[in-house]
């Protein structure tokens, strides 16, 4: 059973060839990080295999209708500045409009996710508070609980540890690792190499025009594939604490 499945996906964006042939299956209990320098379509990628962006090839997920796809996937992009004064708890509660008939009250099961969306994301004390008053790690914290409010099967998210402090980067990246667990996915886009390393269960390396690698944190971080698609030397090394992955110089 696979949550997405990808083949041979191409984009274009203003006449240029940004993904060419891209080929991957998301099956359930998989923390995938996806990987690439600036500039080599993961944000791209993603948004074509949500059909929000022109491409050519299959995605199961963007030949779903829009209703079948938000029950299906929550989406997190990059952009998340939140501009009306909207209290977090009602803008997490929009995670659960698309499982709601039309007019109907929010029922007692619904609630429990948007408590427990809120709990996990460490939003408590903010949950009366208007999300337009939240500094911008807190605003992404509070979307990303909206995302997991949604709780569908798998959860898509561009960045989403940009703008984090350490000590959230951490916890957020516990939470998408406790939806594999549960038995759900979560693809997202990360720039911290040693995150993905002590976190994700899979990675793919985008670079090239295309998936460079596709496998375990072990197989994908190696001193060779970090030379030829970040043009970096580093270090990687399994402790008692787990994997510390740590990038040097640039070669």
């Amino acid at each position: 059973m696979s949550l997405l499945s990808v083949q041979n996906l191409s984009v274009t964006l203003r006449n240029r060839p940004v993904l060419q042939d891209v080929s991957f299956d998301i099956k359930p209990g998989e923390f995938v990080g996806l990987l690439g320098p600036n500039g080599t379509g993961k944000t791209s990628l993603m948004r074509a295999a949500l059909g929000l962006l022109p491409a050519t090839g299959h995605s199961s997920l963007a030949e779903m209708s829009a209703s079948e796809r938000a029950r299906a996937v929550s989406w997190m992009p990059q952009s998340r500045e939140i501009a009306w004064p909207i209290p977090v708890e009602k803008l997490v509660a929009l995670g659960r409009l698309p499982h709601l008939p039309q007019g109907l009250r929010l029922p007692a099961a619904d609630q429990a996710l948007i408590d427990q969306a809120i709990s996990r994301m460490g939003l408590e004390r903010f949950r009366q508070r208007a999300a337009s008053r939240l500094s911008g790690g807190e605003q992404a914290r509070a979307l990303i609980a909206r995302a997991l409010a949604q709780d569908t099967p798998l959860l898509m998210a561009d960045e989403p540890a940009a703008g984090l402090d350490p000590a959230h980067q951490i916890s957020t990246m516990e939470v998408f690792a406790a939806l594999a667990d549960e038995g759900r996915s979560a693809l997202v886009s990360l720039h911290d190499l040693g995150l993905a390393a002590r976190h994700c269960t899979r990675l793919i390396l985008l670079a090239e025009g295309g998936i460079l690698a596709d496998g375990t944190p072990t197989q994908v971080l190696t001193p060779d594939l970090m030379a030829r698609a970040f043009g970096i030397s580093v270090w990687h090394q399994n402790t008692a604490e787990g994997p510390v992955f740590q990038p040097l110089e640039v070669l």
